[in-house]
């Protein structure tokens, strides 16, 4: 019997992962997740079982290969989500993927792949959830009878600008639609690719539409890549601050997360940095490590930095009340205690002395329109 092609590549599909599911909690060898900063693939929070890889004597074959990105894709009937945290700026957002290919090990949107049934370790690094109807939906949302717009924030789980918007150009698709309508959008990224589309966004820019947030975690490209493995260098997001900047568009530099004795000491310098770049805002967050990200935080941090990794954990314990993380409301970004109140202080110093503003003139949301459809009724004036 003959299988057809679509039918065939599902089916090999579903074999695969569910044999890469079976491995999930098995050593991975390092030649496998070269490139991805996750060291293991435990099962989320709400499955079932789990696996423990046991010696039982026998020589296994690991001569595998390496661990592929594999983009599944999803229909949402809805793209706008609401927030209702009290200490984000944002009440309304828009996810064009689930999962993030930049793999940072510090990220707190991990545990969000619980919820697909996959893991927040390397699934969530390889194992993404495409949208491409994502624009689509947008259009149709922002012509609900009586919406009303405010600005939404793209970005603020995982980044827009990670290496597969190259060839999806998804976040295009909503930037497209929504200067179409003259709608106020954030955006937060770590990625380079945002210079594509600074056609789109400068004009939005010169109205008010737009502002842009951009990530610099570090300056050291060693402690980056580590970190943050498929992520464009320091240098080259530094680049795209100033790129944007020299075409209009505001940029606030976003120091986050501050790892405590690992990257603390470069605040200053990275603050400098992005203000001769262009920036003209600063924002910085300390490290968290909600739910699953806390033991693979600790265990990238065992074999990358071993000689600090004690210290590291208890600096972070310290800022969060004696937990690896406290999530409440207000404190879970800022810390707690004296070294949350020195960071504090020191940024702020540094943000003056520099010129960077913490907050930014709102967006206007005064302009938004419906864009004229074929076949719609034209006004007489």
């Amino acid at each position: 019997m003959r299988i057809p092609q679509g039918l065939a590549e599902g089916v090999s599909y579903v074999l695969s992962l569910f044999y890469y599911t079976m491995m999930n909690d098995m050593p991975i060898p390092a030649n496998r997740r070269k490139g991805r900063a996750a060291q293991t693939n435990a099962p989320g929070r709400f499955e079932a079982h789990d696996r423990v890889a046991v010696d039982d004597g026998w020589e296994r074959d690991d001569d595998l290969p390496p661990l592929r990105t594999q983009v599944r894709v999803e229909m949402p009937r809805r793209v706008i989500t609401q927030n209702t945290s009290p200490d984000l700026s944002f009440e309304r957002s828009i996810n064009p993927y689930r999962g993030c290919e930049h793999g940072c090990i510090y990220c707190f949107a991990r545990p969000s792949h619980a919820y697909l049934g996959l893991s927040p370790g390397l699934d969530f690094e390889t194992q993404l959830i495409a949208r491409p109807d994502a624009p689509a939906v947008l259009a149709r949302e922002l012509r609900a009878r009586g919406y009303v717009p405010k600005v939404i924030a793209i970005g603020t789980n995982t980044d827009p600008y990670q290496p597969i918007e190259k060839e999806r150009k998804i976040m295009r698709g909503l930037l497209e639609v929504l200067a179409a309508h003259d709608h106020p959008v954030a955006i937060v990224t770590k990625g380079a690719l945002i210079e594509r589309d600074i056609d789109i966004l400068a004009p939005m820019a010169a109205r008010g539409l737009v502002r842009v947030g951009i990530s610099v975690t570090t300056l050291d490209p060693a402690t980056s890549r580590a970190m943050e493995p498929r992520v464009p260098a320091p240098a080259r997001r530094l680049r795209a601050i100033r790129a944007l900047s020299e075409a209009g568009i505001p940029v606030r530099v976003m120091v986050s997360p501050v790892v405590p004795a690992l990257t603390d000491h470069e605040l200053e310098a990275i603050l400098a940095a992005a203000a001769q770049a262009g920036a003209i805002a600063a924002s910085s967050i300390i490290l968290r490590l909600p739910r699953e990200v806390s033991g693979l935080f600790q265990d990238w941090l065992a074999q990358a930095y071993p000689d600090r990794a004690a210290r590291i954990m208890g600096r972070v314990r310290e800022l969060h009340g004696g937990r690896d993380y406290d999530p409440e409301f207000g404190a879970r970004m800022t810390g707690q205690g004296e070294w949350a109140r020195l960071m504090k202080a020191r940024f702020d110093l540094a943000c003056t002395r520099l010129g960077l503003a913490q907050r930014l003139p709102p967006l206007r949301s005064d302009l938004f329109a419906l864009p004229a459809r074929a076949g719609d009724q034209l006004s007489l004036f």
